[in-house]
């Protein structure tokens, strides 16, 4: 929830409609992140 909170600490939009697309954006953009940051590990035989 942190993370979230980084992004922006209130919703800009009025409608609950365009909150809702606020959020999901938010969670793309903070998935994208979280997905720069794994390491690729690869089984060395």
């Amino acid at each position: 929830m942190n993370c979230i909170k980084l992004l922006g600490q209130s919703l800009m939009a009025r409608d609950f409609e365009r909150q809702v697309a606020e959020l999901q954006v938010r969670i793309a953009v903070l998935n994208g992140f979280t997905a720069l940051g794994i390491p690729v590990t690869v089984a060395v035989a």
